[in-house]
């Protein structure tokens, strides 16, 4: 008895303190009034020059121009549009977290004297810049602290903010490696030593056109286009490019051209040292470092690059699909039921649509393993032979073989031959003998 007692009263006392705590942080935040602007009024529209000294010593300055930002001091290039962007946003909504010291008489307690972040902004049509100086962390990590110049009075901002105002010269640069507008883009060539992979696009659809013609796979070769707009330079070994021999440029081990209609933007890559690929966009004669892994990303083989899919008709788009294999031919075609329904028939008869959509399914879901440039001799006594029509005036045939326990296919419109999961064309002949 006296042991339930005492738990009731451990209860109780827990209850009262949780309400106790409830209560309090309750009062806290009801009381907590809007936390200090350190620029009151500022927006980040507000902002044409921006000034950072980082934890280094090294001063970069930066100024927007006609909407873009560019870096003009120590060097005079585009700007990361990114990067400005955060610096200023950051400088507009930048508040005081909790004052420290009214009037601090020691500033160097705080980093503050000198700072080790220095930022300074000048707003449209100033003469004067304004400026925030960022000291040290606080012990515990969560807040740095601050000043503002020819002011003693110490504030905390967030910590956070350390990892937007430390930059150098090299973060707040535009550090693509090859700058193209990813929408107008139509060719992509490609070479490596002696291969030489050549990509057109029209309308949305990408083709090979060399080494070989054939449907080219969509994710591949725009994946291959987001790899390059997206990577960034590691560094810039030489800004001159006095010496293109000494970084294996003179004889590349790859070249990426991206074609726009008449322009162009051409990448060379050259040699690989201590993990890093030298590089050299053609509009610029610096020479910079990539991941080695670019190469391997972008310049891939004809095979890679080819549509896998066998078939580009699908069991919604086609309209007749014809089947030979051996002596027996067959027929679907689709037509409009009395209902509007889609209906498909076989020498003049209905057709189950259930067992009919399964079989067009199977079939055009079909997929190549992999590409052989020649032909083979299985493909000239044929397993079966199928031939959709689609989207109104599209034709496609496709032609299956089998070698032993192998199974190959290949399109009239493109050279050379797939090789296809044989028990993917088991799974079709079955649900053709199902809909016969």
């Amino acid at each position: 008895m006296r042991r339930l007692w005492f738990t009731l009263a451990l209860i109780l006392v827990l209850a009262g303190l949780v309400g106790y705590i409830y209560f309090v942080d309750s009062k806290q935040e009801t009381g907590a009034g809007p936390k200090e602007k350190v620029f009151a009024s500022l927006t980040a529209e507000d902002i044409e020059e921006v000034q950072v000294k980082n934890a280094d010593g090294e001063t970069s300055r930066l100024v927007k121009s006609d909407g873009k930002w560019q870096l003009v001091e120590p060097v005079k290039t585009a700007a990361d549009e990114s990067e400005a962007s955060s610096i200023v946003s950051s400088l507009a909504s930048l508040e005081v977290n909790r004052v420290v010291d009214e009037n601090a008489a020691s500033l160097a307690d705080y980093g503050l004297e000198p700072a080790r972040i220095d930022v300074a902004f000048r707003k449209k049509g100033a003469k004067e810049q304004q400026r925030v100086l960022i000291g040290e962390k606080t012990p515990t990590g969560s807040d740095l602290y601050a000043r503002i110049p020819d002011q003693k009075r110490v504030f905390l901002v967030s910590s956070f903010l350390e990892s937007t105002f430390n930059k150098n010269t090299f973060a707040l640069r535009d550090r693509r490696i090859l700058a193209f507008d990813r929408s107008s883009v139509d060719g992509l060539e490609l070479t490596s030593g002696s291969a030489k992979v050549h990509l057109t696009k029209s309308g949305s659809e990408w083709r090979l056109s060399s080494p070989i013609a054939a449907r080219a796979d969509y994710a591949a070769v725009e994946g291959a286009l987001e790899r390059l707009s997206s990577t960034q330079m590691q560094g810039i070994v030489d800004p001159e490019g006095s010496d293109p021999a000494k970084y294996g440029l003179t004889k590349p081990t790859g070249t990426i051209v991206v074609a726009a209609g008449s322009t162009r933007a051409t990448l060379t890559l050259g040699a690989t040292e201590n993990a890093l690929l030298f590089a050299r966009d053609g509009s610029r004669p610096m020479v910079f470092t990539v991941a080695p892994v670019l190469r391997d990303d972008v310049i891939r083989t004809v095979s890679d690059f080819r549509r896998k899919d066998l078939f580009d008709g699908r069991s919604f788009t086609a309209t007749r699909v014809e089947f030979t294999r051996d002596a027996d031919t067959v027929t679907l075609e689709k037509s409009k039921g009395k209902d509007g329904a889609d209906e498909w028939r076989a020498a003049g008869k209905d057709v189950d649509s259930t067992k009919a959509d399964d079989l067009l399914t199977k079939l055009t879901g079909l997929r190549a393993q992999s590409f052989d440039a020649g032909p083979q001799p299985s493909l000239k006594t044929p397993a079966l032979v199928v031939t959709v029509s689609f989207d109104e005036k599209k034709q496609e045939t496709v032609t299956f073989g089998r070698s032993g326990a192998d199974v190959f296919a290949s399109r009239s419109d493109e050279p050379g031959t797939a090789t296809v999961e044989a028990s993917g064309l088991d799974d079709v002949m079955k649900a053709l003998d199902a809909v016969k």
